[in-house]
């Protein structure tokens, strides 16, 4: 890799990691020990970091040295459908497939949901601070909270704190389906 391209692999990374840890330029010199000035030229490319600035950002950031250096690889990745494990509960009625596992860079998880009518599950609480992001594709579901019971139809959402006791329901006559993203705060 030329001079050139390496500033600007590591101007792009070095951004996109503080927004992503959603830092301001002052938050983020006080966590690397790299001056605020030092920290806005990197990201603009107009310097030429050393490599101890760069390691002193990954630690301050708690990421790999390589994670800002490495020009990201986004490349896509299909699953088919016949190809998903399915996970049971309630006599099969209920079914989990796991999509895209947790990865800690991204911070979440997600699931597509099937179930069967008058299948439930009955989900214990998640890590504090983990939300949930529903929507149902295809029939009815019940999610209940705590406090109170949400019926959700075709292309209805909902996004709830995941760090306490909830259920699924089918009160339809015909399955649901569901994706299911869960987020992971910090």
């Amino acid at each position: 890799m030329r001079k050139l391209e390496i500033n600007t692999v590591v101007a792009e990374n070095a951004k996109r990691l503080r927004e992503e840890k959603r830092l301001t330029l002052d938050e983020a010199a006080r966590l690397t020990g790299v001056s605020r000035s030092m920290l806005a030229q990197i990201e603009k490319g107009d310097v030429n970091p050393t490599i101890s600035m760069v390691w002193k950002i990954a630690n301050g950031y708690r990421v790999s040295f390589t994670s800002l250096v490495e020009p990201v690889r986004q490349r896509p990745v299909l699953l088919r459908a016949a190809d998903a494990p399915a996970l049971e509960e309630d006599g099969g009625r209920y079914r989990n497939y796991p999509v895209f596992p947790f990865d800690e860079e991204r911070g979440f998880e997600t699931y597509r949901i099937v179930i069967q009518p008058g299948g439930s599950l009955e989900a214990q609480p998640h890590l504090p601070g983990a939300e949930e992001y529903v929507t149902v594709f295809a029939g009815e579901a019940e999610i209940g909270l705590p406090e109170e019971t949400y019926r959700l139809g075709t292309g209805d959402s909902l996004r709830f704190p995941a760090d306490q006791p909830h259920r699924y329901r089918n009160p339809g006559r015909e399955e649901a389906q569901l994706s299911m993203l869960i987020w992971y705060r910090g």
